[in-house]
C-alpha cells in the first residue's frame, strides 16, 4: 500500500490505496518556484508586446488587476517586482492603484487584500473595489458582435495603463482560467458576466453549448465573447503565470494581453493535460485545498475534471471542504429543482450564472454516483443529488477491490483518453 495526501482546506487527508489498482494522476513531485530574478528574467522577456518600461515611459497612472480569493496565482511575487520597476521607470508611488478582479464574487477581505498583494505592498498601494452591480463603478463601452453589452469597470477608462496579473489552469467553459478573464467578467458588470456566460449553455438542447469545455479556446463562443469585450479596454500588459500546489509561480509568460495568455495556455495544456488508457471506476479527486475547495462553485471544477476520468455511473469521490458554503447565497435555490433537466429548463427560461453551475453539478450527480467529504450540511449535500460522507469512508471506497484513478489536484489536471488531446486551443 501507498499513502497520497489530499489537500482539504488548509488540513490534509492521507489516502491508502494499492498502486496495482489505482493510478495517481497528476504530479506530486513540482517544479522548483521562480525566484525574483527568474520572474524578472520572464518580464524583460515579453511575448508579442514591447518591454514594460518602454510601455508606461516615465509616467503616468498604473492600475493592476489581481484576481480575488479564490484564486491562487502567485500575486503578491509578481506585484512587488512590478510596483518596484514602474517606480523605476518613473511612475509615482501614488499614481499605482490595484484592484481585485471579482467579477461577481463576494469583495475580497482585509485580510485577503493582504494575503493576495502582501502586507507590504497592500499597506502602501491604494485599492480599488470592483462592484459589478453600482452603475457608478460601471461604463458601456459598446456591444460584441451577437448584441451582448460590454459593461465594464470604468477605472480602466481612468488610468493611463492597466497591467493583469493572473494564473492560468483549465476551466470548466471557459478553457483556460487568466489572461481576459482578469477584465471580463472579471471586472465586468453583473449584466456583461451573465450574458457572456450563458453562451456556455444551449438554451435548445438543455445542455452544455458546442465548443465549450475546458482546454478549449478555439472556437469557444465564452471566449471569443471575452475577447470582444476585453478589446473595448486592452490592458497595456500581462503576466500570466502556471503555479504549484502552494500558490508559488513556477513559469510565467508575460507581454501581450491576448497573444502571451495563449502561450501560457499552450504552455498549461502541455503539461497538465493527462492521457489515460480508459475510463475506470472509481476516481478519488481534491479540489487543491483552499482556495480551490473554498466553496462549492470553485470545487465542481475539480468534480469536472474527474468525471472525464470515471466510466459512466462509476463513483467519483469528491474532498472539498466548502467553508464558505456554496459561493453563492442563491445558488442553494436551483437544487430545488428534483433532476438536472428541470434545472435545465428553469436555466433555460431564466439563465443565471450560479444556475448553470448548479446544474453542471446535478448532471454529474445523474451520471456518477458522486460522494463528498466536505464541511457542507447534509440536507443541502442531499438536495445537489451527491451523498456526504466522511473520510473514513472514503478512504474503504479506495480499498475496494475495483481499480480506478487518484487525482490529488482534481481542478489542476484533464483527463484525457490516449490519442484524443484537444486540438482546440
Amino acid at each position: 500500500m501507498r499513502n497520497v495526501r489530499i489537500d482539504y482546506g488548509k488540513d490534509l487527508v492521507d489516502l491508502s490505496f494499492d498502486p496495482d489498482r489505482f493510478a495517481v494522476l497528476g504530479r506530486i513531485t513540482e517544479s522548483e518556484p521562480l525566484s525574483d530574478r527568474e520572474l524578472g528574467e520572464a518580464i524583460d522577456r515579453p511575448f508579442g508586446t514591447a518591454r514594460l518600461e518602454e510601455i508606461v515611459g516615465s509616467g503616468g497612472r498604473v492600475l493592476i488587476v489581481v484576481p480575488d480569493a479564490t484564486r491562487k496565482s502567485a500575486s503578491g511575487q509578481v506585484v512587488n517586482l512590478l510596483v518596484r520597476r514602474l517606480i523605476a521607470a518613473g511612475v509615482m508611488p501614488y499614481d499605482i492603484n490595484a484592484v481585485f478582479a471579482t467579477g461577481i464574487h463576494r469583495a475580497v477581505t482585509e485580510e485577503e487584500k493582504a494575503a493576495i498583494l502582501t502586507p507590504f505592498v497592500a499597506q502602501r498601494t491604494a485599492t480599488l473595489e470592483h462592484r459589478p452591480r453600482d452603475l457608478m463603478n460601471i461604463v458601456r463601452l459598446g456591444e460584441t458582435r451577437g448584441g451582448i453589452p460590454v459593461e465594464l469597470n470604468r477605472a480602466l477608462k481612468e488610468f493611463d495603463h492597466v497591467i493583469t496579473v493572473g494564473a492560468v489552469t483549465f476551466h470548466y467553459f471557459a478553457g483556460f482560467t487568466g489572461g481576459r478573464k482578469l477584465i471580463c467578467p472579471g471586472l465586468a458588470s453583473s449584466r456583461t458576466v451573465s450574458e457572456t456566460h450563458k453562451l456556455a449553455f444551449d438554451t435548445e438542447k438543455l445542455s452544455r453549448a458546442d465548443g465549450v469545455g475546458p482546454g478549449r479556446l478555439k472556437g469557444n463562443p465564452v471566449h471569443e465573447a471575452f475577447l470582444e469585450a476585453v478589446r473595448f479596454a486592452p490592458p497595456s500588459f500581462s503576466v500570466n503565470t502556471i503555479v504549484d500546489s502552494s500558490g508559488a509561480a513556477t513559469a510565467a509568460v508575460c507581454g501581450h494581453w491576448e497573444k502571451a495568455h495563449e502561450k501560457a495556455c499552450e504552455r498549461y495544456a502541455a503539461g497538465h493535460e493527462i492521457e489515460i488508457d480508459k475510463k475506470r471506476g472509481i476516481v478519488a479527486a481534491g479540489c487543491g485545498g483552499f482556495p480551490f475547495d473554498i466553496n462549492l462553485i470553485q470545487a465542481h471544477k475539480a468534480l469536472e475534471s474527474a468525471s472525464y476520468a470515471c466510466g459512466e455511473a462509476g463513483t467519483i469521490v469528491l474532498f472539498a471542504e466548502c467553508r464558505d458554503g456554496t459561493g453563492r447565497a442563491d445558488m442553494a435555490e436551483w437544487f430545488e429543482s428534483s433532476s438536472s433537466s428541470g434545472l435545465a429548463e428553469r436555466l433555460a427560461a431564466n439563465y443565471k450564472v450560479n444556475g448553470q453551475t448548479a446544474w453542471s453539478i446535478r448532471e454529474k450527480a445523474e451520471r456518477f454516483n458522486v460522494k463528498i467529504v466536505t464541511e457542507l450540511p447534509e440536507e443541502l449535500v442531499a438536495k445537489t443529488g451527491m451523498k456526504k460522507i466522511g473520510a473514513d469512508e472514503a478512504q474503504d471506497i479506495v480499498r475496494c477491490p475495483e481499480g480506478g484513478y487518484i487525482l490529488p489536484h482534481g481542478a489542476k489536471y484533464l483527463p484525457r483518453i490516449a490519442g484524443d488531446r484537444s486540438d482546440a486551443m
